[in-house]
């Protein structure tokens, strides 16, 4: 689960070099006038409505569909078919590896072939960058092995490039070709061509790590929507949404931070809750930001749930908390609460030294969620954050969490 952590505790601009033009391949980029956008408009399918009740006799019948799950053939694809079609493939990537080999074996740190620099100093500039953007994020991985914590550390640094292909200084002057160049590069670094030393970490990362490039590709396909869409007609839509930019960053990470030896869950039910993790911290974004959005012109959230409340965008885009938003919040945030209970099953069976981060990430994205509450549901004029005492007394316990349980309490939670 994991580095949907990457989505936490970050700054909204970020102006170090990185992502400049160069990031596309060197050529300059044509500019553009139409307003970037997020995106998406993928097949109907069901997922938990907060607006409707679970079914009469199942008490908790609603979690099935929290994650992604098989659906019968027939059945038109959906957005949960399609990333559960991933979460297979992930799953059974690390099974194959986990068979042949006991231990990752991880080469020493090297000369990339044609290149003037030691992948350590690669791997030291990416940690910089993640210690300078995700400081709480950043010390949690200061627990893992040296060679998964660089790991890590390259993944944080290439999603947060592409991320910023959109959202960051350049990305009035991002176009869908250039996207496509971008993509083209994450092709040669997972062939083992780097274009500079965050890509040739990286791609020495996925030389070490069973990392398949299918979730680095949908990340760039969140890229390439969020340059057109800016509203989402129903939950279908908006889950796909949050896989493609958050709950990709699971899946990438899931090899990296490694399952624990004595954990008994299958491999696919840890990719779904690193899965679940991006998904409830994606929603968490998206409600805390919904002034900032709408004062872009952008709405991310379900069309068809607002219209249910009584809500429409001239509602949102008009800032007032009235009883009708507190009732729609109310049921968002149950929701993405959900998604977070659903992501807690799988930390505990995460290598013992990946588990901190993930933990911290995960209670202290669910404060962000108690502080929309605190406004009033008010997040139109304020932004809910999570002050810095409450995180540095968030980070013991989650370092309590990622303690290994007592096998008499492992029991008891097996029975629940």
């Amino acid at each position: 689960m994991a580095v949907a952590l990457l989505h936490f505790v970050m700054p909204v601009d970020f102006s170090t070099n990185i992502c400049s033009l160069e990031a596309t391949g060197g050529r300059t980029l044509a500019p553009r006038s139409d307003c970037r956008v997020r995106y998406r408009n993928r097949n109907r399918w069901s997922l938990y409505s907060p607006f409707s009740e679970p079914e009469k006799g199942s008490k908790f019948s609603i979690y099935s569909s929290l994650v992604a799950n098989p659906v019968p053939e027939a059945a038109a694809i959906s957005s949960e078919q399609k990333v559960y079609d991933v979460v297979l493939k992930q799953a059974a990537l690390v099974e194959r590896q986990l068979s042949n080999k006991s231990t990752l074996e991880v080469k020493p740190v090297a000369f990339v072939p044609g290149a003037n620099f030691l992948l350590k100093e690669a791997y030291d500039r990416c940690g910089e960058i993640c210690a300078e953007y995700a400081k709480t994020f950043y010390l949690g991985t200061l627990l893992m092995t040296p060679e998964r914590r660089r790991a890590i550390w390259a993944i944080y640094v290439w999603c947060r490039r592409t991320d910023e292909l959109v959202d960051g200084p350049n990305a009035s002057h991002i176009t869908p070709s250039a996207l496509e160049r971008w993509q083209a590069r994450l092709e040669d670094l997972f062939a083992g061509t780097p274009y500079d030393m965050f890509d040739a970490a990286l791609s020495d990362t996925v030389a070490n790590f069973p990392v398949d490039i299918q979730p680095f590709k949908d990340m760039v396909e969140g890229m390439r929507m969020d340059l057109t869409k800016c509203r989402y007609n129903n939950f279908d839509e908006l889950y796909l949404y949050c896989y493609y930019v958050a709950g990709t960053v699971g899946l990438m990470s899931v090899p990296v931070m490694g399952i624990a030896p004595e954990s008994r869950a299958t491999t696919e039910s840890v990719y779904n809750a690193a899965l679940a993790l991006g998904i409830a911290n994606q929603l968490t974004n998206i409600l805390r930001d919904v002034g900032e959005d709408a004062r872009r012109g952008r709405v991310y959230l379900p069309q068809d749930e607002l219209a249910q409340a009584g809500l429409s965008d001239e509602d949102i885009f008009s800032g007032k908390v009235t009883d009708k938003w507190r009732h729609f919040m109310k049921n968002q945030i149950k929701r993405a609460r959900m998604f977070f209970q659903e992501a807690e099953r799988g930390v505990d069976e995460l290598s013992q030294a990946s588990r901190w981060p993930v933990w911290a990430s995960l209670l202290l994205y669910g404060q962000i969620l108690d502080e929309i509450e605190a406004n009033d549901y008010d997040n139109f004029t304020k932004r809910a954050y999570v002050s810095k005492s409450k995180k540095l007394m968030t980070l013991p316990k989650a370092y309590g969490r990622s303690l290994p349980r007592p096998s008499w309490k492992k029991k008891e939670l097996a029975k629940l």
